[in-house]
Order: C-alpha cells, then structure tokens, then sequence
C-alpha cells in the first residue's frame, strides 16, 4: 500500500515537471542569469557526471523567476544552443532583454550569440576573478586579487577601467597570465555598469544561481548521488518551485527602476 501510494505520489509530481518544462513563458524579463551545475546520475549500473543548465530572469519591478532547468550531459554549444532555443520557442524572444549574465563557458558564448545575438552579455566577475586567482603564484594572490576587486567596485565604468590600467601596470610583469586573463574579457565584464546603479550586484555574477544550486546540493548530500534522471529532476524541481514561491513576496528591490 505504501509503495503504491509513493508511485502515484511520483507519477503526479513527473507530470506536474512534463508541464513546468512545456509551459509557455512570459517574455517579461529585463535581465537574464545562465548557469550550469554538475551532479552525478545513476545511468544503467554506472554514476555518471550530468550538468544541470538554469535559467533565473529578473523583471523590471524587481520581481525573479528561475524559469527553467535542463539535465544534459555537459556545457557543449549544443545543449546551450538546445536549452535556450526552448526557452525562446516557448515565448522567451527577449523583446524586453537588455543584458545577459553567465560564466566564461564557451559553448554558452556560441549559444547566446545564435539565439540571442542583440542583447549584451555580461562575463561574471566571481568566476573570472577565480580564473584570475589560478593563475597567481600563492605569495601575490590575496594582495593581486584584492586589488582587482576595486574594478568592479568603482562607482563607474570610467573609474573601473582607470582602476584596471592601474592595477594591470602595477601585476603584468610579476603576474602577466593573470593580467591578460582578465584583460582579454574586460569590456563583457564592464557591461553592467550600462544599467542603474542600484541594480549593479544583481547583474555583475551569476550568484543568485549559485545560491539557489547550494540547496540543491545540499538536499542531495545525504544521498551523494542520484539514483537516476527522474529522482534529479523531482529534487531540483523541489527546490526551485519553493524558491520561487518564496520570492513571489520578495522582489529585488530595485530603487532605481530602469
């Protein structure tokens, strides 16, 4: 009886996620955030390693969705290419769309520049500064990175990259694969500062999906992986259907509007 009433209970909630991924979206959204997270599904008798492509918009009033979510098997250009070409099918046109946040994968780059070709795109400065920090040797990187910091915390585009001359002139010699890591995605990484000041540490990461990827990481840690596809989409599913529902009271507030 019990396992009966858990199939049925799984068999409703597999149909509830069928419509969820089919529902026709609102092309209401001024920003957009892109991300991936990588998790283990069990595929046959072998756990394999699966990534989990979200999407998180942000309307003009402040109000936020994730709106999708997408398991594939890794970052490519096509599963970017196939997993925002839905979004867009199913009414995400981006008429409104004025900037685009993501990581530095490239095949989302390819992606975004086929199915969203005029809207900008802004290179999140929390993995770049990683990128950076990798390539410091550890006696420089706390001091180098700190300062790199100033960029994106100045109080416009102008300063920032007065701020960035100052602190490439002062590192390329000591660090200069850091420096032209950073130099090579300057202007994506500056784009944010296009757009009102109050809305700058929404749009500059993507760490309003990290936040949302740290509970589903945390709901699966009792059981270090999926048991297989189904189990990973009802748990990821859960939690963005409660985020979502947490925020719809909770809007970013915005107290600049754009």
């Amino acid at each position: 009886m019990l396992l009966d009433t858990i199939f049925f209970y799984y068999q409703k909630l597999n149909r509830e996620i069928k419509k969820f991924h089919e529902r026709k979206i609102e092309d209401e959204y001024i920003y957009l955030i892109v991300d991936g997270i990588h998790l283990k599904v069990k595929d046959g008798v072998r756990y394999r390693k699966r990534v989990v492509l979200c999407a998180y918009g942000v309307r003009k009033d402040g109000r936020r969705k994730l709106i999708d979510f997408m398991i594939v098997q890794g970052e490519s250009e096509t599963a970017w290419e196939g997993f925002l070409g839905d979004l867009y099918r199913r009414g995400l046109e981006g008429k409104e769309l004025k900037l685009i946040v993501s990581d530095g994968s490239k095949g989302l780059e390819k992606a975004l520049e086929i199915i969203y070709p005029r809207v900008l795109h802004q290179r999140c400065w929390r993995h770049k500064m990683e990128n950076v920090a990798n390539k410091i040797p550890r006696k420089w990187r706390e001091e180098c990175v700190e300062e790199a910091k100033k960029i994106y915390q100045a109080g416009s585009r102008k300063e920032a990259v007065k701020i960035y001359w100052e602190w490439a002139k002062k590192w390329r010699e000591k660090v200069p694969k850091a420096v032209s890591c950073l130099e090579k995605d300057l202007g994506k990484l500056l784009h944010f500062y296009k757009f009102p000041q109050a809305h700058w540490k929404h749009i500059r990461t993507t760490d309003i999906l990290e936040r949302a990827f740290r509970e589903v990481r945390r709901r699966v840690r009792p059981i270090s992986c999926f048991t297989n596809r189904e189990s990973c989409e009802r748990v990821i599913y859960g939690v963005i259907s409660n985020l979502n529902k947490n925020w719809e009271d909770t809007p970013i507030e915005f107290t600049q509007n754009y």
